[in-house]
């Protein structure tokens, strides 16, 4: 969008406040591509300060302004100017600060600033999932943008655009409610109140009623409340009424009226709704029809009350008496009622779909068809106006409004009412010379003097026309006719009241009607509507009362004539017969041809329900004090005895009264003190709730009616007549109510001088000051009284009125003495101050300061917790408009006032007194606000004066409390304290803000920290020597203050450090309070949420530059320096993952900060930090980490009697007082969480070591029961019980984007059990949402770790097992050694394939490297976390024979293991096995080992690899030794095999002979022998350890020169036999056996030839040959021993347990042993064999023919 051409020009210097100026919004986004852009985004406000034309294609620049912050600091750019738009503007300027407000209406700049405002809100409610509430923003959003349109268009006349604005405001009001933003204050306009032109009493008024409105309309929207909880919350209730239909066979046109009906009271309690009904069965009226709706209005909850209540259905036909009839008549026809006493009480719910049905009852002598009513009832609670509001789809402005019969109970202030409801009762009749009794009928109608009939002021019923007469029922031929039928007359004006009567028309209705009308006519005199002997305006009661009225007769002629029967009676007179009682008499008397009858009388009933003429005589003597002045004393006294609700209606009239008489008698006080009471009794009356609507009125009449110029004077009189007798002890019993109604009176004052002030120009206001000043004097005399004092203290306040300048300044003293009241609030004399601690809570005259400050310990203004939000704590709303009057006080105070208020106390202790009680009290306001946070503008106003107050007493603090000699340390303290307490209070931090209300704030108010924290730096060093008095009490408050985000604050504060370092320095040559001070207030306020990383960097600049310009502190400062930097990165850290879901990154970081603590010996916070961690663990289950965190802190005890010196942690601080009570406490709760986390085998070691202190120690011999128990049981289920095996990953964090902790590290994680890599990755990423996981596992390169993003890799990788001596030459169960293959470990194997050297397609081992990367971790896993950081990280490369080789003998222990398994449990299933010996004898996809023989025993590889000789040797063997594990394998497989596998069985079979004879022909032959075992046949395994490293070659293979040797592998332990001892490259004798020679050859070693396939090589450094090595001669097998008792073992030979001998040497040598003889075994059954085999096995090594050297070796071949 192309703007037009752009004005620029400079800012505009002209001395005028308002300037217009061009201002332009963004119709476009505008991002910043460099330092001179300006960012804009649609909306967006700038201001032109330059601008250039584009020429050709080259667009136009502009430069200025962002509009969204001050233009003091706000950025400035370039900016395209094609992308904005001009629009008119104003330039405020307030002294040197300038505001530019859009030239538009202000109602559309607060929809603009709203709707920026709430769709940054509304992104976020979409983000976080809440659906409900996005969908109302949005529907509201869309609303106030079509309400904007509106009013920029111009188009609306000025009633449509007040109710316009009426509901923009609402609108947003309710949706600032419901987003948590400010509460926003308006005047009547709707316009935003400016606080600078409000006073602040009035802003609190109109807070206090925005937050009840928006309250209520939240609670009527948002909560469901069932009807019996409505009823009592709504003080109106409305009935609403729909006709569904109505059938009723009638022939003619009729009448339907329903109303309520009480029969208790036997009456109708509302309006007729009338409904006019056509002989065609419809309405007469086609347009209502399915349109039949009324609402019956102003139910009152006594209403609701009543025992019964009737809907009460009447029909009225409209028609001829009899066939001969030409006339229609009004004819009773039917009745009924409905009982809707559950409706209206809410015991039933009501709906306005659900449908009743009333049948009506004929009378008799109708042979018309009976029908009846369908109708919807539906109770609303409110008043009409409500009603309509909330249920516009049943109630509009065609709906029939029936109003009751009587005022309401809430009169609303607009509601004008001036009716006369008449009810026709009854009447008697006298049949004269007729043989049957008459068919009257009354008609009536309101005449004027001269007897001419107003029109149209008579009303049949709600919902019909008005008529200018009624004609009632006519019922036949009866002589007592009883009707009991209500009309309305109103609309008659008020000033033709008086000169109207009624007029009642008696006729008998026959068929000759016609003919002889005039003939058969009775009349009746008039009933006056006013009556001339009482003076009221209103000739009949204001309650309905029965009237009998006389009865003339006469020509119906005269009754034109209203001369000729208004002289008559109206009424029978008391001392009259009955009317009803039948005699026949006559009563003399006549007028022009009327006569009274004595014979017929009529009754009639009124009610009066009026808001302009009064019903009330002592009222009415009142207005009309004038007509009788002897009676306006008694007048006056009467008035407070008038019912609340006549005066009420009469406000303005009676206040006028009370004024006028006030004026006219200036020159005396007769009536002073009684117009005072009466005034104070109206206001009472307003305060009452039942006419709370009526607050407006009053107000409005004081602004805009009042006009007594000279009241002032008498109603300050008057109340200072009352505080002094009431001071000085007398009785006073108004007061009370005076205190009560003071708001209003101070209204009055000041609105009656305001009036004088202009008409005179301001004259005796010396006069006005004495007075007033006299009032508040009598006010302290009052507060002095014990007695009366403390009562009436909160009575005074409650309607307290903001102050008004009026005259000066001298009246503020008296304010300020009424405020502070010290003579009442604080105690007599002086409080002895107590020894400073530097602690503010520790601070002198607490006591007193509690009682000071009780008032406003509250909830504030919404009251206590779990109050109702639309029921406000009246004790909260005291003490918030108790705060608000005392703002209001400070807001008109100088420095003068300041200054003379300060000189005006009689001594310096009673001054020191009110400056701790004013500290005390402000701080505790600051942080117990009475406001709620939504009062922005409340609490904002609230802290400028408090600061201005502040900082006045800071400037006597300086010029009375400094010197030596008169310097108070702990008045100085509670300064810093309540400074430091405002600058930090929540309400100014504008970081927390949006960017309107940050705006709105620095533009209204300024930052208030920057002005309070340059006074507290230039407070503190003003104290010059007393500084270390504050040192390290004020090191926290400081530490508060500058963490605060504002740069100036910081860089200005945080100098204060070092001079405290150099103040204490300088007194004891170090600063060591000050840092331990700083370190644990650090700890405690970061975490809090305070401090930044620019708060680090400034420290850590700031104070280094302070430090090396000292050099005595150059060096201790700067190790200060690192340590607190230190400590503030780690705490940064753990704030910024505290708070996330997944608390992986919290637990690391908490690690951090506890091994810190540790370093600089802080034990408390070490502890602390290792309780929080230990929470961690334990809230996501882990149990194992959680404990050994316990273990940490239990190290750091003494199993000793000494007291716990160390703050305790956790549950076990109350009754633990020495270290061993403790450490047994920790060491049981540890060993419940190794038990949850299955780590027994650490469970055990904390039960030896408690077990040997109950044994030895304290011989607490239960105790040690319970614990071996204990033990026992943890060694049983290490045996019995299921331990998955966790596996590791390895998690690297690549990418500037991750936190320090984080950024380019790798770390081994622990998984849970049975976690998949897939589940652990996604738990992995989900902190990380923007991570990108890398997909190889190869280091990255600087591309990634220097780049600003987040990369994530992730694999498995495989525990390396450490070497445990005692484990070895042991046959262990393989529960336990299972355990140790994944725990204690802190090396970490990942091995990634790849290719080298030419390709071969068909054998793909042969050219498979492995690249090995071993990582080691800082500590073993698992630990105190279930990851650790990578500290060291080797690479090494394993060729593709080691890989084969390996490949093998991983390959050879699974089958033992299965072997093993079955063995032991033969109800394992047999599956795993079957697939496990299928793969290996029938290998059909992968080629078995006949790959590997391809690759590597051909002679072109021997060639090329010769160093390689040793491991073909190794592998071959491993290859034969494969053979005797299947076969027993196959065996157990036979045994277990069902029919259905048996074929599957024998094809394995088969194909295993050809594969053993294949082996055995090329490698020779391997058995297994059975050997006893006297053991329990439990699984059993060995450990190992990473004893394959050696055959790991570097990056690039690399061997020496010479020759390589075979020796058995040290440590190397793979089967139950101990481990190889190192044997010498030669043959050597054994010592013990000196004939037996022991061969390094690969069958010397059974654990070499299963595990490695012979010994490991080993290069021989020395380079020297072998020497000759007797071949072995006998022919006959070597044999091996597997499962010997280990003493047995022990005592074979050196190699300790395995040795591979010629078998004709064996049984000498066992003989030869010294050790147990073994016992001969016994002949054994087949199943004890068969239990033999499962036990143990011995392998022997079988060996026919001399071994062929590997160039003999047939060609291997691949077994298909």
């Amino acid at each position: 969008m192309a703007a037009g051409p752009l004005l620029g020009g400079g800012r505009t210097r002209s001395p005028c406040s308002q300037l217009l100026a061009p201002l332009s919004a963004a119709v476009w986004n505008f991002p910043s591509a460099n330092e001179h852009h300006l960012p804009l985004e649609i909306g967006e406000t700038v201001r032109i300060l330059q601008a250039s034309e584009g020429k050709g294609s080259r667009p136009g620049w502009a430069s200025g302004p962002c509009l969204w912050i001050p233009l003091i600091a706000a950025p400035q750019g370039i900016f395209p100017a094609s992308l904005i738009c001009l629009k008119g503007a104003v330039v405020e300027r307030r002294g040197a600060e300038e505001s530019v407000v859009p030239a538009e209406m202000p109602m559309v700049q607060e929809i603009t600033t709203t709707l920026r405002e709430w769709a940054a809100i509304w992104k976020q409610l979409y983000v976080t999932g809440q659906v409900e509430r996005y969908c109302r923003v949005k529907q509201m959003m869309y609303e106030l943008m079509e309400q904007r349109s509106q009013l920029l268009s111009g188009t609306l006349p000025k009633d449509e655009l007040l109710q316009l604005k009426k509901e923009v405001t609402s609108k947003i009001d309710y949706g600032n409610k419901i987003l948590a933003l400010d509460l926003v204050v308006r005047d009547e306009d709707e316009n935003i109140l400016d606080p600078d032109r409000t006073s602040i009493i009035s802003l609190f008024q109109a807070h206090r009623r925005a937050a009840q409105t928006v309250t209520q309309r939240i609670q009527e929207e948002t909560s469901q409340p069932g009807c019996s909880a409505r009823l009592a919350a709504s003080p109106s209730h409305s009935l609403y009424l729909c006709v569904r239909n109505f059938v009723c066979n009638i022939g003619e046109e009729a009448q339907l009226f329903m109303a309520l009906y009480d029969p208790g009271e036997q009456r109708m309690i509302s309006e007729s709704y009338v409904i006019h009904w056509a002989s065609t069965g419809v309405p007469r009226d086609i347009e209502l029809l399915n349109n039949l709706r009324a609402i019956f209005t102003d139910l009152g909850s006594k209403d609701l009350k009543r025992e019964r209540l009737f809907l009460v259905c009447q029909i009225i036909r409209v028609g001829r008496m009899d066939l001969r009839e030409s006339l229609s008549r009004k004819l009773s026809t039917g009745l009924r009622v409905m009982d809707i006493t559950d409706i209206t009480k809410g015991k039933c719910e009501s709906d306005e779909d659900k449908q009743h049905f009333i049948p009506v009852a004929l009378v008799a002598g109708w042979h018309g068809d009976s029908g009846g009513f369908w109708l919807s009832l539906k109770m609303l609670w409110g008043d009409l106006n409500q009603v309509r509001k909330d249920h516009p789809h049943l109630v509009d402005r065609s709906t029939v409004v029936a109003r009751k019969l009587g005022f309401p109970e809430v009169i609303m202030p607009g509601d004008v009412r001036n009716d006369i409801y008449l009810t026709l009762v009854q009447g008697e009749f006298d049949k004269g010379n007729k043989k049957t009794q008459k068919n009257v009928e009354v008609t009536v109608c309101v005449c004027d003097e001269s007897g001419r009939v107003v029109q149209n002021v008579i009303y049949h019923g709600a919902g019909d026309k008005p008529a200018s007469e009624y004609r009632s029922v006519v019922y036949y031929q009866q002589r007592h006719q009883r009707w009991m039928e209500t009309v309305k007359v109103c609309a008659v004006p008020i000033e033709d009241v008086h000169k109207t009567h009624l007029r009642f028309t008696f006729r008998h209705r026959s068929s000759s009607d016609s003919k002889h009308c005039s003939e058969h006519c009775s009349a009746r005199g008039p009933a006056g509507l006013w009556w001339r002997g009482s003076g009221c305006t209103w000739g009949f009661p204001a309650e309905c009362v029965s009237v009998s009225r006389a009865v003339l007769q006469g020509d119906s002629r005269k009754l034109e004539d209203a001369g000729s029967y208004l002289g008559l009676p109206s009424t029978r007179s008391p001392s009259e017969p009955r009317i009803l009682s039948g005699s026949s008499f006559r009563v003399g008397g006549s007028v022009a041809g009327l006569a009274v009858s004595a014979r017929d009388s009529f009754q009639i009933s009124t009610l009066v329900c009026s808001t302009k003429l009064t019903q009330n005589v002592n009222l009415l003597g009142l207005l009309k004090w004038r007509a009788k002045p002897s009676l306006l004393a008694g007048n006056l006294q009467k008035l407070m005895h008038v019912d609340g609700g006549e005066v009420i209606k009469f406000l303005q009239d009676t206040l006028d009264a009370l004024f006028s008489i006030m004026m006219e008698n200036a020159d005396t006080d007769v009536y002073d003190t009684l117009i005072f009471d009466a005034l104070v009794f109206i206001v009472g009356l307003v305060a009452d709730r039942k006419f709370q609507h009526f607050n407006a009125v009053l107000e409005a009449y004081i602004r805009q009616h009042f006009s007594a110029t000279l009241a002032y004077k008498k109603l300050i009189g008057v109340l200072t007549q009352y505080v002094e007798q009431a001071s000085r002890g007398e009785p006073c019993e108004p007061l009370l109510r005076t205190f009560k109604a003071l708001e209003y009176i101070f209204k009055f004052i000041v609105r009656s001088r305001h009036l004088f002030a202009q008409l005179y120009e301001g004259k005796e206001t010396a006069e006005f000051q004495r007075s007033l000043q006299r009032l508040f004097q009598t006010l302290n005399q009052l507060m002095k009284s014990p007695l009366e004092g403390p009562t009436l203290l909160s009575q005074v306040w409650r309607g307290a009125p903001a102050p008004v300048q009026v005259g000066g300044r001298g009246g503020m003293d008296g304010w300020m003495d009424g405020w502070m009241g010290r003579q009442a609030v604080r105690p007599a004399g002086c409080v002895k101050k107590e020894q400073s601690t530097g602690r503010a809570q520790q601070s002198w005259g607490a006591g007193r300061a509690t009682r000071a400050a009780e008032p406003w310990r509250g909830g504030g203004v919404h009251g206590p917790p779990g109050a109702s939000p639309a029921a406000p704590d009246p004790a909260a709303l005291c003490q918030s408009h108790y705060v608000a009057c005392m703002a209001a006080i400070l807001s008109q105070m100088d420095a003068d006032h300041y200054h003379s208020y300060i000189q005006a106390f009689p001594s310096r202790p009673e001054l020191m007194d009110f400056l701790m009680e004013t500290f005390i009290l402000f701080k505790d306001l600051i942080g117990k606000t009475v406001y709620p946070p939504d009062w922005m503008v409340m609490n904002m106003v609230q802290n400028r004066e408090f600061l201005r107050a502040i900082n006045q007493f800071a400037t006597t603090l300086t010029e009375m409390f400094l010197s030596s000699s008169s310097f108070e340390l702990q008045l100085w303290n509670n300064y810093f304290h309540l400074a430091v307490a405002f600058l930090t209070q929540d309400s100014l931090q504008l970081e927390n803000f949006s960017q309107a209300k940050r705006t709105a704030i620095l533009a209204k108010y300024g930052d208030m920290r920057a002005k309070i924290g340059a006074a507290i730096r230039d407070m503190w060093y003003n104290l010059g020597h007393h500084k270390i008095e504050f040192i390290p009490g004020m090191v926290g408050p400081i530490l508060e203050m500058t963490l605060v985000p504002e740069l100036e604050l910081r860089t200005s504060t945080i100098p204060i450090f070092f001079d405290m370092m150099l103040c204490e320095y300088q007194l004891t040559a170090s600063f060591s309070r000050f840092e331990d001070e700083i370190l644990r207030k650090l700890d405690s306020e970061v975490e809090g949420g305070r401090g930044d990383e620019q708060y680090k960097q400034l420290f850590e600049s700031i104070l280094l530059s302070c430090c090396r310009a000292h050099p005595e502190l150059s060096q201790p400062g700067e190790s200060f320096v690192a340590l607190v930097t230190g400590l503030l990165e780690r705490l940064l850290d753990y704030r910024a993952v505290m708070n996330d879901e997944n608390k992986t990154y919290s637990m690391s970081c908490t690690v951090n900060l506890l091994n810190f603590y540790k370093e600089i010996d802080r034990q408390a916070m070490y502890i602390r930090y290792l309780y929080k961690l230990k929470d961690l663990h334990i809230s996501y289950e882990n149990y194992t980490e959680g404990a050994y965190t316990l273990l940490l802190h239990a190290r750091l005890l003494k199993w000793s009697d000494e007291a716990n010196t160390a703050p305790m942690q956790g549950l076990y601080s109350p009754s633990l007082q020495t270290q061993r009570q403790l450490k047994e406490a920790l060491y049981n709760q540890i060993v419940n969480y190794f038990d949850q986390g299955k780590m027994w085998e650490e469970a055990i070691h904390i039960c030896k070591e408690l077990a040997e202190q109950y044994e030895s120690e304290i011989f607490d011999y239960e105790m040690l029961s319970e614990i071996l128990q204990r033990e026992a049981k943890f060694y049983e289920k290490i045996l019995k019980v299921l331990r998955p095996s966790p596996d590791y990953f390895a998690v690297g964090y690549y990418g500037q984007g991750f936190p320090t902790f984080l950024r380019n590290k790798v770390f081994i994680y622990r998984g849970k059990e049975y976690e998949r890599r897939e589940d652990f990755e996604m738990r992995l990423l989900s902190p990380f949402p923007n991570a990108e996981k890398l997909q190889t596992t190869s280091p990255p390169g600087p591309d990634i770790t220097e780049s600003p993003g987040q990369y994530i890799q992730c694999f498995t990788v495989q525990p390396v097992e450490e070497s445990r001596i005692r484990l070895r030459d042991r046959s262990i169960p393989e529960q336990i050694t299972n355990f140790y293959k994944a725990n204690h470990v802190q090396k970490f194997s990942y091995s990634r394939p790849f290719k080298k050297g030419p390709k071969d397609p068909d054998n793909e081992f042969a050219n498979m490297w492995i690249e090995r990367t071993t990582f080691v971790t800082a500590y073993p896993l698992p630990g105190i976390l279930r990851w650790f950081a990578v500290t060291s990280t080797t690479t090494t490369t394993i060729s593709p024979l080691e890989n084969a080789i390996e490949t093998m003998m991983r390959t050879n222990e699974k089958i033992l293991s299965e072997i093993n398994r079955h063995q032991n449990d033969p109800s394992l299933p047999i599956n795993p096995l079957s697939m496990l010996l299928n793969g290996i004898v029938d290998p059909a996809v992968m080629g078995g080992f006949a790959k590997y023989e391809t690759a590597f025993f051909q002679e072109p590889y021997l060639g090329e690899h010769p160093e390689d000789r040793g491991n073909i040797e190794r592998l071959k063997d491993l290859i034969a030794w494969q053979i005797p594990l299947l076969s027993e394998g196959i065996r157990i497989h036979g045994q277990k095999v069902t029919e259905d596998l048996r074929p599957f069985h024998e094809r394995m079979e088969q194909c295993f002979v050809q594969l053993r004879a294949k082996v055995e022909s090329q490698y020779g032959v391997r058995e297994m022998i059975s050997f006893e075992d006297r053991r329990s046949g439990r699984p059993r395994s060995v450990t190992w350890g990473p004893d394959w490293e050696r055959l790991s070659h570097a990056r690039d293979r690399r061997v020496r020169q010479g020759r390589h040797h075979l020796i058995p592998t040290p440590g190397s332990h793979s089967f139950p036999c101990a481990p190889c001892t190192l044997l010498p490259p030669a043959p050597f004798r054994c010592p013990r056996f000196p004939s037996l020679v022991f061969y390094t050859k690969p069958h010397l070693c059974i654990h070499s030839a299963i595990r490695h396939g012979g010994p490991d090589q080993r290069e021989d450094t020395e380079q020297r040959d072998p020497p000759a090595v007797p071949a072995l001669q006998s022919p006959e097998p070597l044999t091996l021993f597997w499962g010997v008792p280990a003493e047995l073992r022990r005592g074979l030979c050196p190699v300790r347990g395995t040795a591979l001998l010629p078998t004709p040497h064996l049984s000498q040598l066992l003989c030869s042993m010294e050790a147990s003889p073994i016992p001969k075994p016994t002949p054994r059954s087949a199943e004890g064999e068969r239990r033999e085999n499962r036990s143990s096995t011995f392998f022997s090594y079988r060996r026919s023919e001399p071994r062929q050297s590997a160039s003999e070796l047939p060609e291997p071949k691949v077994m298909r």
